[in-house]
Order: structure tokens, then C-alpha cells, then sequence
């Protein structure tokens, strides 16, 4: 009897018994269970067992066989143990221990029965443990327990359990299942006693093992839901696994370290706006006839709640990474070593052995997760200089896969690139790609030149400029001006310069402060007259590669306030932490000058949010565009262009749009928005998965 296939059509938890089932069977199988369990992450295991957590952690550190938990109930279900942390689920334990009489009010009770023996060496919490000979199961005992307001469990022909009236193995289950959001279809339980019989009742697919107690069997009938298995222990659970069936392979596997939601204060948080790569591609994957699934990481100690399931969200498997791994991987070697090698600053390129090992771990397991989820000759598309070594590891295991990377950074010259100190292994990587994907033709170049000379055909190029969601931002911005949304507003004939950007010494936001210092000490006339708010929020804790960027830039506006405020005035607004998008929008709106100075950058969405909200209100304004921001290319000379490379092109630009008319300013947002013509994110992202299929098609010459 087959177990039915979940609508998901893949095992998220495992809950099954220890001694006679993830403990029973031969070594060989065991070995394949445990080998089989530790390369999935995507499956949480539980252990349901009748022992106490001492004997289970004793079993953790002496058999190498059992495989890791992520939650153990143990005492017959009057337990619950987070495993990633050896802690007590607290508030799930008073629940299933409710209405507990304490075990010497129960032992006190039952005296009276002389074969009950009580087991005196078993640790046990919340429950009384005795043996007990069938014969002596009588209904005059079981009227005892129910007098004391308890449930009782008998298994095995010897163990009878005295428990808390709401407590079991699969009550335990199920207050986890609604506290960490796992869907009954997803679930396969697994057992060989008496005491897993509530398991069973929960409805799941199931698994009962040939060596299960006969009682079980006969408890259990075989169904379209529960398998009776031929094979005993560890061997029966494998096969209920590879019945109920793994992942189901996609025929699109997108790989980008973050998930389009984010696990925050107990709940999974959508990005608060529009644009951007994760609101891009959850657009796209979301179409479920796109056949697709975004593999991520999750970053914690404790395994990841299951991911959302709603209209609009894309089908996610999430990568678990602990925090110490993550941090030498994504803080360091990410932040330290490859981003400033991206914005050309190779000055401050550093890297460590133990870090750069530790992104080599990361790409290891993300190419090994993308190839479990993928079908033969899938398509792979990678995103940013995060995975740059998954490419190579994914082809040497899965040369089938047609794999694609865009970059939403700038890419490096050559000569900056091999600053890098691992260049060679990194080139050798983006070599194995069928494709690499760029916002602008000199950022492909760059890359077309690195990899000229290498030993394999060079990967197809493709430049796919990302846009806005322009409608999204068009209406928002319309209803916020119609509400006469403008935060802080005052017709006090002050212009406000805006910026909108994370801190990041890329973004040359000291750079400004200096400009904006210069240019008071240079027109006494603008004191009083203009005001700059900087918007700026910090990176994620643990990244220590903009400290001193941080330090200079509040050193910097402490300084220019000190010298040229007045009673009612201060040249610089700080405003070092993240608005929803709504509140930017209304910021928008209200400056006069968008002020954009990146050293480097992808394409800056910003200044594309900017436009189409000014345009879309009908108000004037001035954007102010480094000739280094991807979108550059694409405004040309209609933005008044800036290089923040030179301290006084900054503080001419500066002046000149302070000093625009506003009938100049009209014509200046009508002529920046009808440049706006890349595609709408969520066709954006479907061209470019055909870019890369096609790539995987045979071609003449030269790639």
C-alpha cells in the first residue's frame, strides 16, 4: 500500500519513534536513513519517543547513527525540546502538563496495585513510568488513573506510562505543527509501539514498521495514507520518505542568498517595497506556470519556520546556515573581500583563510541544494557575486543543468578583479556559466575581457536593464499627493535636497556633506535657504566593512550643523534607519533635488523611484545622477550628471539644480520619465530565464 503524495509532494517533517524504529534495523540501513536525512535540508526531524531527554542526549553522543533533530519529544509526549538548543519549549510543555497531579501524588495513588513497578533508574519529567505484565492491565487500575484526572499509555506488553490528560506524542506534534506552521500533507509519522498510536490519529501520512508491535498493526490499518512496511526500523522509514517523495524537481531553480520574505519577531515579513531584486523575482516565480522554486538561506540557530504559502509568493526551500558560518561568509568574505572589489575600491579588498573557507562552504551547499531541487536539464539562474563559485561546483555534479548569473552590482575592470586573492578560482567558476547577465554593456565588457583566453567557450552575455514597478509607484505617489502627504513640509521657501540610500561608503554620502559644506562657505546666500535630509539606514548587525564610513559621515554632519545652523535652521537632516516605502514615497515628493553620488553602482532604483513619482504628481524637481550609477547610461545628459570622483563637480551640480527655474525643473522630470523604458520587473525577469535557456541551445562560432 502506497502512502498518498502530499500537494506539495515532498516530506517537511519527519516525526517517528526511536528504539524499534530510527533505531531499528541494520546498520546498512541506518546509515542510508542517516545519509539520506542529513543531505536534505529541507526535512525537519523529530524524535517522539518514550525516553527522557538525559537518555535521548546519551543516545545523541554515543551512536553516530542516529540522525541530528531539530525537536525532540520525548516522556511519551509530556516533553518538548528545541535540539538546536537542548531548551525546554516552555509554554508548550505547560499546555501538555496541565491538570499533572505531580509523580508523587500518582505514585502514592497507585500503591494499591502490587505488579505495578515503578522505574525507578528511567529519567522522566511530567509523567510516571512503570512495568506492567499484560494481565495485570486491568480496568480497575485504568479507573485509578482516571481518578487522578490522567491519561495512561500502554506499549510493548511491559510499559505502562501515567501522563497528563492533554499530553501524548501526537498532542506534542500537533501544538508544534500549529506553532511553527507545518501542513499536515507535509508531515510523515513513524512508529512501532503502542505509545505512537496518537501519532497516527493526527491524520498524516504514515509509515508503520515491520517490526511494530502487533497491537499497533492491528490499530493501524493500512490505507491510502498509511504504508505498512515490509522492511523493519530505519529501512521502512526511508521507504515512506522515497514514497511520499522528495521535492519535486523544477524545471526553473532560482539561487539568490536572501528569501523574498524575512522571518522577523514570529512572523514572515514581505520587503516594504516594490522594486528591487526580491520583489522583481517574487513577481515572476510567482507565475506557477513558470514551473519554479527560489532556493535561499535561513540564517539561525533553530531550523526555519515553514515558508509562507499564499498567491504571490513563490515556492521557497530554504538553505539552513548557522550564525557563525553565515557571518564568515556573508559579513566578511562577501562584504570585506568582494564588495569592495566591485565598487573599485581594491584598496580595502581583505580577506581571511578561515572566512574565504567559509564561502567556499556556503557556495558548496547551495550548488548541492540546487541540484537536488532541479530536473534533468533544468534551468539555473544565480544572482550576484554571493554564489560566484556555485557555478563550478553545480557543473561538475549536474553538467545537464543550463546555468545563468546575473549581476545587479557593477562588474569590475579586470585588472581590479585579480585583486581579489582567490581571482583565479572565482574566474574559473563564472567560466562554467552558460550565461552572464549585466544592467549595462561596460560592466559586460569587463566581464567579456576577464574571461578572455580561458581554456573553455566564454558564457553567452546578455545586458537586461532592471526597471521599477512604474505603475505600482505611479499610484502610490498620486494618492499620496492628492491626501496632501508631505512630512515636514513648510512654506518657509527652504528647498530640501533628498538622498535615499543604505550606508555604504559606494554611495559617497561623506562626499555630500563635504559638497554641501563647501557650497554654504562658497553662496552665502543658500544658508537658510537649503536643507538636505539624508536617509541612511545601517546595514545588517555584524557587518563591520562601513564602520568607518559611519563614523565619518556622523563626525562630518556634526560638524556642518555646528558651523552653519541657525536658530530655526540645520543644513543636514540624518535619518539613519529604514521608512517603509509609503513614507519615501512621501519624501519624494516633497524634495526638491534627488541627490544621487554612487561611486559605483547597479542600476539605482531611487532615482528611477524618484522620477516616476514627480512625474506622476505633476510637481518639478531635479535629479542630480553620478555618471557611475548603471542608470546613467540610460538618462544620459537629461539628469544633470555628477562624478563624485571630483570634490568640486559636486558642488557645481549642487548649485546649478538649486539654481533651477521651476518651469526648467518640469521640463527636466517630463524628459527624465519618458526615458524610463525598461520593462515592467516581472518581464524583466521572464526574458531573462529565455535568455538563459537559450543559451543552452547549440550555437556556430564563438559564444
Amino acid at each position: 500500500m502506497s502512502v498518498r503524495r502530499s500537494s506539495s509532494g515532498a516530506v517537511k517533517v519527519l516525526a517517528a519513534d526511536l528504539d524499534g524504529t530510527l533505531l531499528g534495523g541494520s546498520p546498512h540501513d541506518r546509515r542510508r536513513l542517516f545519509d539520506a536525512l542529513n543531505g536534505d535540508p529541507d526535512i525537519t526531524v523529530v524524535f517522539a519517543t518514550g525516553r527522557g531527554l538525559p537518555s535521548v542526549r546519551a543516545l545523541l553522543r554515543d551512536d553516530p547513527l542516529l540522525p541530528p533533530p531539530h525537536w525532540i519529544i520525548a516522556d511519551v509526549g509530556s516533553t518538548i525540546v528545541d535540539a538546536t538548543r537542548m531548551a525546554h519549549a516552555r509554554p508548550l510543555e505547560a499546555r501538555l502538563r496541565a491538570g499533572w497531579p505531580g509523580a508523587g501524588r500518582v505514585r502514592a495513588a497507585l500503591e494499591a496495585f502490587p505488579h505495578l513497578v515503578y522505574q525507578e533508574r528511567v529519567p522522566q519529567e511530567g509523567r510516571c513510568s512503570f512495568h506492567l505484565a499484560p494481565a495485570a492491565l486491568s480496568d480497575e487500575l485504568i479507573r485509578a488513573v482516571e481518578a487522578l484526572g490522567c491519561s495512561w499509555s500502554y506499549s510493548s506488553g511491559r510499559y505502562f506510562d501515567v501522563l497528563p490528560p492533554r499530553a501524548g506524542k501526537g498532542r506534542a506534534l500537533e501544538l508544534l505543527a500549529q506553532t511553527l506552521g507545518w501542513p499536515r500533507r507535509a508531515m510523515l509519522v513513524a512508529g512501532d509501539s503502542l505509545n505512537d498510536l496518537s501519532l497516527f490519529r493526527l491524520g498524516t501520512p504514515a509509515v508503520v514498521v515491520a517490526n511494530a508491535e502487533p497491537a499497533l498493526t492491528a490499530r493501524v490499518p493500512a490505507s491510502d495514507r498509511v504504508h505498512h512496511s515490509a522492511l523493519d526500523g530505519a529501512a521502512a522509514v526511508l521507504q515512506g520518505i522515497e514514497r511520499l517523495g522528495r521535492p519535486p524537481k523544477r524545471s526553473v531553480v532560482v539561487g539568490y542568498h536572501r528569501p523574498p520574505v524575512c522571518w522577523l519577531d514570529g512572523a514572515w515579513r514581505p520587503p516594504s517595497s516594490p522594486n528591487g531584486i526580491l520583489p522583481t523575482l517574487q513577481a515572476a516565480l510567482a507565475d506557477e506556470h513558470l514551473d519554479a522554486v527560489w532556493a535561499a538561506a535561513h540564517v539561525g540557530e533553530a531550523p526555519a519556520p515553514a515558508p509562507p504559502r499564499a498567491d504571490g509568493v513563490p515556492t521557497l526551500s530554504l538553505l539552513p546556515l548557522p550564525p557563525d558560518r553565515w557571518a564568515g561568509y556573508f559579513h566578511r568574505t562577501c562584504k570585506e573581500t568582494l564588495w569592495p572589489a566591485l565598487m573599485s575600491q581594491p584598496e580595502l579588498i581583505r580577506q581571511r583563510p578561515a572566512h574565504w573557507a567559509d564561502y567556499e562552504a556556503v557556495n558548496t551547499a547551495f550548488a548541492r541544494h540546487i541540484a537536488s531541487l532541479a530536473e534533468q536539464g533544468a534551468t539555473v539562474w544565480l544572482h550576484d557575486y554571493n554564489l560566484w563559485l556555485v557555478p563550478a561546483a553545480l557543473k561538475a555534479d549536474r553538467p545537464d543543468l543550463t546555468i545563468g548569473l546575473f549581476h545587479h552590482t557593477p562588474f569590475p575592470h579586470p585588472d581590479v578583479f585579480r585583486r581579489i586573492p582567490a581571482a583565479d578560482q572565482l574566474r574559473d567558476s563564472l567560466a562554467r556559466l552558460d550565461w552572464a547577465g549585466f544592467h549595462t554593456p561596460d560592466c559586460a565588457d569587463n566581464f567579456h575581457r576577464l574571461l578572455a583566453g580561458t581554456a573553455l567557450p566564454a558564457p553567452h552575455i546578455g545586458v537586461h536593464p532592471l526597471g521599477i514597478d512604474r505603475p505600482a509607484v505611479t499610484q502610490l505617489a498620486r494618492s499620496r499627493s492628492r491626501a496632501g502627504s508631505r512630512p515636514h513640509h513648510k512654506n518657509d521657501g527652504i528647498q530640501l535636497v533628498l538622498s535615499v540610500e543604505r550606508l555604504d561608503y559606494a554611495k559617497a554620502p561623506v562626499h555630500k556633506i563635504r559638497a554641501l559644506d563647501t557650497l554654504l562657505a562658497e553662496e552665502p546666500t543658500l544658508r537658510q535657504q537649503v536643507r538636505y535630509r539624508l536617509i541612511c539606514p545601517p546595514p545588517e548587525p555584524g557587518i563591520h566593512a562601513y564602520d568607518t564610513t559611519r563614523t565619518a559621515l556622523e563626525n562630518a554632519i556634526t560638524c556642518i550643523n555646528q558651523r552653519w545652523s541657525t536658530a530655526g535652521w540645520q543644513p543636514v537632516e540624518y535619518i539613519p534607519h529604514t521608512l517603509d516605502f509609503t513614507e519615501v514615497v512621501d519624501q519624494y515628493l516633497e524634495a526638491d533635488v534627488f541627490w544621487v553620488t554612487s561611486l559605483a553602482d547597479g542600476m539605482n532604483l531611487t532615482a528611477q523611484e524618484y522620477i516616476t513619482a514627480h512625474h506622476a504628481a505633476h510637481r518639478p524637481g531635479v535629479l542630480i545622477l553620478s555618471r557611475h550609477a548603471g542608470v546613467a547610461q540610460h538618462l544620459g545628459t537629461a539628469a544633470v550628471l555628477t562624478d563624485p570622483l571630483l570634490p568640486h563637480d559636486l558642488v557645481d551640480t549642487l548649485r546649478a539644480a538649486l539654481a533651477m527655474p521651476v518651469d526648467e525643473r518640469a521640463t527636466h522630470i517630463a524628459r527624465l520619465a519618458a526615458l524610463l523604458d525598461t520593462p515592467d520587473p516581472a518581464d524583466w525577469a521572464r526574458t531573462v530565464i529565455s535568455a538563459i535557456r537559450a543559451s543552452a541551445a547549440p550555437q556556430t562560432g564563438t559564444r
